[in-house]
């Protein structure tokens, strides 16, 4: 199941095979209508109750799973014409095994629900800090502490 936000940010259900030595959960195929290319994969660890973030890409795509854990992503949208729609939130997990797909341009923080959580990322760059735009969640015109 691929779900679309606002033609952009999509929503992927993602296949888990069972097998009785070790299950195996798919993340990403470069047949995927969503695969645009690979820069570099990485996992990131974030810890119960903080929020990473506020970033926006200004070429990267991100596909973002969380094999291990609780995250919740928030997405802002500030070229959205309908201001209530500019902010979109996506809780992924073990059991609710989804790829999210961040296209450039997008705002991203998240935030972590458990005790141990762990996200994938498979981008179409590499990191470069020049590619990123950071403001510091404190400087962001939305609070998601509450």
């Amino acid at each position: 199941m691929v779900e679309s936000i606002d033609n952009t940010i999509k929503y992927i259900s993602l296949k888990k095979i069972s097998n009785p030595l070790g299950d195996v959960w798919h993340a990403i195929k470069s047949s995927d209508s969503e695969y645009v290319g690979f820069g570099e994969a990485y996992f990131s660890f974030i810890e119960k109750g903080k929020i990473k973030g506020w970033k926006k890409h200004k070429k990267a795509t991100l596909n973002l799973v969380v094999p291990v854990g609780e995250i919740k992503f928030f997405a802002f949208d500030e070229d959205q014409e309908d201001k209530n729609s500019k902010l979109s939130s996506f809780t992924l997990s073990e059991e609710n095994y989804f790829r999210l797909t961040i296209p450039s341009g997008i705002w991203l923080a998240f935030k972590g629900l458990k005790e141990r959580n762990m996200l994938l990322n498979v981008s179409d760059y590499s990191h470069d800090p020049s590619e990123v735009e950071a403001i510091e969640i404190e400087n962001f015109p939305i609070n998601l502490n509450d």
